[in-house]
């Protein structure tokens, strides 16, 4: 899969681990980069879904349209396809199959 970020701070910090590690320390910056590497490696979102302790999904209410991969409790990794349009299922619903290309867009506590 390709990746986007969205914006070229956050590119840099997620691209220089010790940038990563300033703002997210030693552990967090590792389970980051370790997320970065396997989503490179997917041909789509499609084979995330199914790696152990990654526990990808889609998020509901306000933040439909976005998806997470953990990092350490409670903090994911949040990010959304970055396809136009969206590539949806005939009965609806995301086609995890389709997605190639996503946009990483911040770590975050998704419980607050």
């Amino acid at each position: 899969m390709d990746i986007l970020f969205k914006t070229k701070k956050f590119m840099k910090q997620c691209n220089k681990y010790t940038l990563m590690v300033r703002a997210y320390g030693p552990r967090r910056s590792k389970l980051i980069q370790r997320r970065l590497d396997e989503m490179r490696a997917a041909d789509s979102l499609e084979d995330l879904r199914y790696l152990p302790r990654i526990r990808c999904y889609e998020l509901r209410g306000n933040r439909k349209g976005q998806l997470s991969v953990d990092l350490d409790h409670p903090y994911r990794l949040i990010f959304r396809p970055a396809h136009d349009p969206f590539p949806e299922k005939e009965e609806g619903g995301l086609d995890w199959s389709k997605v190639t290309l996503v946009e990483i867009l911040k770590v975050d506590d998704t419980h607050e």
